[in-house]
């Protein structure tokens, strides 16, 4: 039988990439780590990790015990936060895990009324354009900007997101408003920057809008963060396309060419099946719709 507290130091040193950063989050000095680590692949009669000045890197056997002992201290985690639930009002913390734009512009706004009316929940909000791994417990529910690949998560569908074109009117006064989308051949666009995690399906089709087929106008600035972006536009640089619930309560940017909509999408609130009663997850669900519903996207 391996030892426990043997595998919990290995997790730490595969996770951190590292004895010294391990030793850090374990609060052991770097040489403790190691040793522990080195009587552990004497037990088992094999190393796990490939030692060198840069790090470490895991072994074949090492990838193997890994994947086995995250799904161990996920499901530890899973089995602590339903055993530490209150039976009588939810408590404990819930990570909450949501696309940059989303989270930071309209989601962090309106968290005041859950926190006030919940404050025994204490919300960690991921804002990350990557999806995080909700079976591996990264975080316990997500914002998603299109249906969950995953078959083990729950989904319930929150809004369509309709996307449209803006400008400042400091810009719009300056450079002339746009009447029809080839008269955006003469204005300066700001676009998403290169990206593999791009916040939003199409989120560059300004540039093709009202063009040939197979032309491409060129933008006057990409920036890789959609607030970034909104920041842009209200400052007078340009005009780009943003997600009507962004920009609904600005009072420094307004629509142009109303009659020009890119690619709408789906937005889903998941969650893994294993949390399916937490009554957290309830709770923070039943406040993401309603708050959705008086915002009437």
């Amino acid at each position: 039988m391996m030892d426990w507290d043997k595998l919990r130091i290995f997790h730490a040193v595969a996770e951190a990439g590292s004895f010294t950063h391990a030793g850090d989050t374990l609060n052991l000095s770097q040489s403790a780590v190691s040793r522990q680590i080195s009587a552990l692949e004497d037990s088992l009669k094999t190393p796990l990790f490939h030692r060198h000045a840069r790090g470490l890197i895991l072994t074949e056997q090492g990838e193997l015990l890994h994947r086995t002992v995250r799904e161990v201290f996920a499901k530890l985690a899973t089995a602590e936060s339903q055993i530490g639930e209150s039976t009588q009002r939810p408590s404990g913390l819930l990570r909450v895990t949501t696309p940059v734009t989303f989270g930071s512009v309209w989601l962090t706004p309106r968290l005041k009324d859950f926190v006030d009316q919940h404050p025994d929940i204490q919300v960690n909000l991921l804002v990350d354009d990557a999806e995080l791994d909700l079976s591996m417990r990264e975080a316990d529910c997500a914002v998603r900007m299109q249906p969950p690949r995953q078959a083990d998560l729950i989904q319930r569908h929150l809004f369509t997101i309709h996307v449209h074109v803006f400008a400042a009117p400091a810009y719009l006064k300056r450079h002339g408003t746009p009447r029809s989308s080839a008269d955006l051949d003469k204005h300066r666009i700001i676009v998403y920057g290169a990206d593999p995690h791009p916040p939003f399906p199409g989120v560059n089709w300004l540039l093709e809008a009202g063009t040939e087929p197979g032309r491409r106008r060129e933008p006057a600035l990409m920036v890789n963060n959609v607030y970034a972006i909104l920041r842009a536009v209200e400052n007078g640089i340009g005009i780009a396309a943003f997600p009507d619930y962004m920009v609904q309560e600005s009072d420094r940017i307004t629509q142009v060419l109303p009659e020009l909509e890119g690619p709408s999408y789906e937005s889903y609130f998941v969650y893994p099946e294993e949390l399916r009663n937490s009554k957290r997850i309830a709770v923070f669900r039943d406040f993401l719709i309603r708050k959705v519903s008086e915002a009437q996207f």
